[in-house]
């Protein structure tokens, strides 16, 4: 493991830390839950006495929105989190660091063959619970998972607002939270990114959330956004 200059708290992110290294060159990391563990192939980082996992925003959507200064990380230790679109587990596993051995993340995943990659991270982190599913039929899953603190989507699918929607009906809290990345190619390919971000904030305008931030994520992403939301849940 590469010996760090210094790894200090973010000072707007709870539970992120910010690495300099020894080049003068910052890092995003999380504080790793299963010391000695990686799950991407991700830099460690021990320092005084605690083990650091880098956070690395081209490969997780959340770190890149953290980078481009979301105004929020509303995750927070402790909290349940339904994560759709869980995949091979990388940005699951900074959640699972993020919310502790208290918190839980509930991760559908779609198909069988990540979802054995997502299984081998979740064996080591207990706070991760594979579920084997079709985000679009949240009733197929209803009996596994608790009401959460917030959503958090990364699917690519035409309908991505509306797949969010029905799950925050069936398990989001109210004022509950939403993060979820949009790629506007998975949409529609014939509009312009602009129009496919607008298209579907609008679908959440209209099922309950009130959208609190858009943060665009090139260059880690390129026509991508990160919505941050909350939920209003009808009386």
């Amino acid at each position: 493991m590469s010996t760090p200059v210094s790894i200090k708290p973010h000072e707007k992110y709870p539970g992120v830390y910010i690495v300099e290294l020894e080049d003068g060159s910052l890092r995003l990391a999380t504080r790793n839950l299963v010391p000695g563990h990686r799950v991407y192939g991700e830099r460690l980082w021990r320092y005084e006495g605690v083990e650091y996992r880098e956070w690395n925003a081209y490969r997780s959507k959340l770190a890149g929105a953290l980078w481009k200064g979301l105004g929020e990380l509303p995750i927070r230790e402790g909290d349940r989190i339904l994560y759709l679109g869980a995949a091979t587990g990388t940005t699951p596993s900074h959640v699972s660091d993020l919310v502790g051995p208290k918190g839980r993340v509930y991760g559908v995943e779609f198909a069988p063959r990540v979802m054995r990659e997502f299984v081998l991270v979740a064996e080591v982190r207990k706070n991760l619970y594979p579920i084997l599913g079709d985000a679009r039929k949240p009733h197929e899953y209803r009996h596994l998972v608790e009401m959460v603190d917030g959503i958090y989507a990364d699917v690519a699918q035409p309908d991505q607002a509306a797949i969010v929607a029905d799950n925050a009906e069936y398990f989001l809290k109210d004022n509950g939270y939403l993060l979820l990345a949009i790629k506007a190619r998975s949409v529609d390919v014939t509009l312009e990114p602009s129009e496919v971000y607008r298209r579907e904030i609008n679908t959440l305008r209209e099922r309950g959330f009130d959208i609190v931030e858009v943060v665009h994520l090139e260059p880690y992403d390129r026509d991508h956004a990160m919505v941050y939301a909350r939920y209003r849940r009808s009386k």
